[in-house]
């Protein structure tokens, strides 16, 4: 029974080494909610968001891509509001800096690193990721593969910087990715009775996660974090009535 005992501490202990070198921290007694997902971190190993980590965002639309920047940019602000630099690696730049202030972030805060290949944004990301001074990485790619991932996540192991994979295609292969995130836009809700845009909102898909479970959230950016909102009730259909 003892030597049973001995076993079961052991692989206890090694689990909890392999998901602290996978980016999934030890529970604490008060956690600390830094990214603002609120009861998202219940999907994570210890209910906490495994930051040093490779995180990739699948986008099948230009409007997804947009929706997983912002949601992206959202997480940075989290991760930054005590200063540090992210980098930003990719080879045609969509995001328009200035606008960045609506989740957060200071555009000084956020170094683009512009390539014209996409062989040079792998190779870019993989030094990035090594450099424990960056807060964050995000890397705008068309394809990932399980050999350049397995870098990225080499890499954060040693480094503790998180990786955010925004990819313009459905993946056609496996990653190393700790975290596969799909995030579309949803209508934005204005206040009674006035008129105009509302706060950005999204349904949030965490398609799979390491040891976690996956699930699907509606979030806005409203003030400065996000904030779960329910979901909007079904309309009935107009009935017509036949005489």
């Amino acid at each position: 029974m003892l030597l049973t005992n001995e076993k079961a501490d052991i692989i206890t202990r090694l689990r909890q080494e392999v998901l602290q070198l996978q980016g999934f921290k030890a529970p604490l007694t008060h956690l600390l909610d830094d990214t603002g997902l609120g009861r998202i971190n219940a999907a994570f190993p210890n209910g906490v968001f495994p930051r040093a980590a490779l995180h990739e965002f699948v986008c099948a639309a230009p409007e997804e891509a947009a929706a997983a920047t912002a949601f992206v940019a959202g997480l940075l602000s989290a991760f930054m509001r005590r200063g540090g630099a992210a980098l930003w690696v990719g080879t045609g730049r969509r995001i328009f800096p200035p606008a960045l202030r609506a989740f957060g972030l200071r555009p000084e805060q956020v170094i683009f690193l512009d390539l014209k290949k996409e062989k040079d944004v792998t190779w870019a990301l993989t030094e990035a990721l090594r450099c424990s001074a960056l807060s964050a990485v995000v890397g705008e790619l068309s394809e990932l593969s399980f050999t350049d991932s397995r870098r990225f996540q080499l890499a954060i192991e040693a480094s503790g910087v998180p990786c955010f994979a925004l990819r313009r295609r459905l993946p056609a292969t496996a990653t190393t990715a700790v975290a596969r995130w799909r995030v579309r836009p949803l209508a934005s809700r204005t206040e009674e009775g006035l008129p105009g845009l509302g706060a950005p909102r999204w349904e949030v898909q965490l398609l799979k996660v390491r040891n976690g479970t996956p699930g699907t959230w509606e979030l806005e950016w409203a003030g400065g974090r996000f904030r779960h909102t329910p979901k909007l009730a079904a309309v009935p259909a107009a009935q017509t009535k036949t005489g």
